[in-house]
């Protein structure tokens, strides 16, 4: 018996409103042309590193109220992130990253999309 290969040239709807990326890929965990469900919170961030396999680091600023002296504090928080083969990723870049089901130990979070 001959098993049908899958066409995955068209990318599938994640539930999100973003655009998928232009170019196929085969990577098993991509959102777009793999099996990986998307679930949970969306993160805007920047990416910090890239030199990790397949995993970018994004980091996120955010503000934290301090009540006793009444002012504002910066905090950044990290996140992994795997990489799709579809998306061509730079340090610097602003991405938009989803939860997922945990990758690795550190990896939770996939990349979605490219902010401009």
């Amino acid at each position: 018996m001959v098993k049908a290969k899958h066409n995955r040239k068209e990318a599938r709807d994640i539930g999100v409103d973003v655009e998928p990326p232009g170019e196929p890929c085969e990577d098993p965990h991509c959102p777009f042309h793999g099996t990986l469900p998307v679930r949970g919170a969306i993160i805007e961030g920047t990416i910090v590193s890239t030199r990790m396999d397949r995993t970018v680091i994004v980091e996120r600023e955010h503000k934290r109220y301090i009540p006793k002296y009444e002012r504002y504090e910066k905090r950044t928080s990290r996140y992994f992130a795997h990489r799709p083969l579809c998306f061509e990723l730079e340090q610097g870049d602003n991405v938009r990253i989803m939860e997922c089901r945990p990758l690795s130990k550190q990896v939770s979070f996939v990349v979605i999309e490219r902010r401009k």
